[in-house]
């Protein structure tokens, strides 16, 4: 086998090993900050997904929501970027 297929190989199967591991760290990422939500709003004295957003919606849900949502932004970063 030659030089520059060999180091091609080892280079495409090391892609391929860092690449695995991402989509599995965003799942679980998008887990914790779920149960982070469900916290909250537990926390607060209301069940999670059962409160629509609106002009009567208590502040500390809307901070919840606000928590939560820049927690699932981190995990798509954390869902496409490839981890050893």
């Amino acid at each position: 086998m030659n030089q520059a297929r060999l180091i091609f190989l080892l280079v495409f199967v090391s892609i391929l090993m860092n690449a695995e591991a991402g989509p599995i760290s965003g799942a679980i990422c998008s887990a914790c900050c779920a149960a982070g939500a469900v916290a909250c709003y537990s926390a607060a004295g209301f069940v999670f997904g059962t409160v629509t957003a609106g002009a009567g919606t208590p502040a500390v849900l809307i901070g919840c929501n606000t928590a939560f949502g820049k927690c699932m932004a981190a995990c798509a970063v954390a869902g496409v970027a490839p981890a050893p």
